[in-house]
């Protein structure tokens, strides 16, 4: 009998070309299955899925009633041209502005949350007939042209294609590039360096602010009080728009339906994609603020993707929405974090010198790792290459980045899981840093 995990890892090898990755060196982890919280492979192997694979599955793998959606609308119309009208679409939009502030009653749709970022930013280059996009080192943003040159870490130097970026310091009290040793000392300073980037660079020039509203595989990295505020209130004094990014924070993650609606900020325009539909069809967007909508009433929009607004995909919102709303699935990520994740962290931090800080909301975590808790030297890469293979030999799926663990399990995630999981953690960073794992 053909060992199916055993062939599949061979046509991986023979055929597949794996993202940011040398491609000698990709894992073999097979997965074919999966359900909640957890994946199993053609052998029946289970493993605990504490990445959310790429921190998207927030209704978890396989919900039933997204299966059946997908199943109801391809069985009735499985793609449609985007300048058609569509039930389907149509639902999905109302569901997604509903959660929105007021005044932002339209969606543009994309195939993922690259492309809704670089629609956002053409939509803001257009409205303000400005150029220059401004974002942080510490962010991802995507992979397409602009996006990728917004990203602040090292993935955009290989693909500077794009024009009119300008980077700056987004606040990160634990490595702080203000000297902070507070929270409002590090708000209040990275305000004050954003201030003069935008005096440096022409406030005029600027179209608009690009920030993730929690920046996510840049460390989870929760703004500290007002720096958000502070922000739109600079955007607002030199005409700036203000996009915040919610492709990983946003639909659950944080424990709120966006990230933006636990800080005093309401932004101009809001990308979205990963939690909207949990990544069971590809999908992202742009909600758009009316102001902004308008200018597009009588001028066309240059931009359009042939799936925007795909059938399949907006079934999977309208299913993924309505299904999180009526299982409490928001709130129970809010919570879980609070009584379950959030307390165990803290507690493996108090037992393991190697967890430098410990940070995070809802089901969005992260334990940063370091040689010294007094240096605050970051993990050398080959101690996070052990530990990461530790992780996956005791079945669990990690999210590793950097000198991080990123703690981002499905939102539907149990108290038991969670317990389940840091027991994995505790045992790991007890053995593996000595060559144990």
């Amino acid at each position: 009998m053909t060992d199916i995990d055993e062939l599949a890892r061979e046509l991986d090898r023979a055929h597949v070309f794996h993202s940011w990755s040398a491609q000698n060196q990709v894992s073999s982890l097979v997965v074919a299955s999966g359900r909640g919280a957890r994946v199993w492979d053609h052998g029946g192997r289970e493993y605990l899925d504490f990445s959310s694979q790429l921190v998207n599955v927030n209704i978890g793998h396989q919900h039933p009633a997204v299966i059946s959606a997908i199943r109801e609308q391809a069985e009735l119309l499985t793609t449609i041209a985007p300048s058609t009208v569509n039930l389907a679409r149509g639902e999905a939009a109302k569901r997604i502005v509903a959660r929105a502030p007021e005044g932002f009653d339209k969606v543009f749709f994309t195939n993922g949350g690259a492309d809704a970022n670089e629609n956002a930013i053409r939509m803001a280059r257009l409205h303000t007939g400005r150029d220059k996009i401004l974002s942080t080192y510490r962010s991802y943003h995507g992979n397409t042209g602009a996006a990728i040159v917004s990203t602040g870490d090292w993935r955009r130097v290989p693909n500077e294609f794009a024009r009119g970026h300008v980077h700056f310091f987004g606040p990160y009290l634990y490595r702080s590039e203000f000297w902070a040793t507070t929270p409002e000392q590090e708000s209040e300073r990275a305000l004050q360096h954003l201030r003069r980037v935008i005096e440096a660079e022409g406030p005029s020039s600027i179209a608009a602010v690009l920030l993730e509203t929690v920046p996510g595989t840049a460390g989870i990295l929760v703004p500290p009080p007002g720096y958000l505020a502070g922000v739109r209130e600079l955007c607002d004094r030199h005409g700036i728009l203000l996009i915040l990014d919610e492709v990983m924070a946003g639909f659950g993650r944080t424990g709120r339906w966006f990230a933006f609606d636990g800080y005093d900020v309401r932004p101009d325009l809001i990308t979205f994609a990963k939690g909207v539909n949990s990544g069971y069809v590809p999908v992202g967007g742009v909600v758009i603020d009316a102001p902004i909508a308008a200018t597009f009433d009588e001028r066309v929009f240059p931009g359009g993707l042939t799936y925007s607004g795909h059938p399949l995909a907006m079934a999977t919102i309208v299913a993924t929405l309505d299904a999180m709303e009526s299982e409490g699935i928001v709130d129970h990520a809010r919570e879980i974090g609070e009584s379950a994740i959030g307390p165990a962290l803290a507690d493996l931090a108090d037992r393991h010198a190697v967890i430098g800080e410990v940070r995070g909301e809802g089901v969005f975590w992260a334990l940063e790792l370091v040689a010294d808790p007094e240096t605050r030297a970051p993990l050398p890469a080959a101690a996070m290459g052990r530990i990461k293979g530790a992780l996956v030999e005791r079945n669990l799926l990690p999210f590793v980045q950097d000198n991080r663990i990123h703690v981002v399990p499905p939102c539907v995630v149990t108290a038991e899981e969670v317990a389940e999981a840091v027991a994995i953690y505790d045992e790991v960073l007890s053995n593996a840093l000595e060559g144990e794992g």
